[in-house]
């Protein structure tokens, strides 16, 4: 039993050298490695300000060409919904409602000018559901739009943040 001891004590005694050899080696390693962490961590402290500044410098400019950006797809998206056959039936349908409100505001007028009791309503506008259902299926593409531009900005910040120079 005592040998088998001395072989342990032996092993264990030669482990310790081996370890204390490359302990100061990795511990030299190791705060090497914090070193460039933490020159790296304020490398891009310094390019998210630069990346900061310039973004309050710009957001104006980036703005006004963000809402620029939808006037050829407005003008665009106009023209084709003119062409659009259904398009032009509502216009009708939607015309008729306002000249039957026409008619009536003429009637009215003509009742009150000749000091007649008013018996014509007044005209009235409903709304149509098709409209709000276009409305909504297009905030919904525009939100994802919107959501993918902003990705796009993030990457560009982490594009410019990560840059080295």
């Amino acid at each position: 039993m005592a040998g088998e001891i001395e072989k342990a004590a032996e092993r264990v005694a030669k482990l310790r050298a081996q370890a204390e050899k490359f302990a100061e080696p990795l511990a030299a390693a190791e705060a090497e490695l914090e070193a460039v962490r933490e020159a790296e961590a304020a490398r891009r402290a310094d390019r998210e300000k630069a990346y900061d500044r310039k973004v309050v410098d710009t957001w104006m400019e980036r703005a006004q060409e963000a809402v620029d950006s939808g006037d050829e797809p407005h003008k665009r998206f106009m023209e084709a919904l003119a062409a659009e056959p259904w398009f032009a039936a509502y216009v009708e349908y939607r015309s008729a409602r306002y000249k039957h409100g026409h008619v009536l505001t003429e009637a009215q007028r003509s009742q009150t000018a000749l000091r007649e009791v008013m018996t014509v309503p007044e005209p009235r506008l409903y709304d149509v559901a098709l409209l709000d259902e276009i409305q909504n299926a297009v905030e919904a593409q525009a939100a994802a739009l919107g959501a993918k531009f902003s990705e796009e900005l993030d990457a560009q910040r982490e594009a410019f943040v990560a840059e080295r120079g």
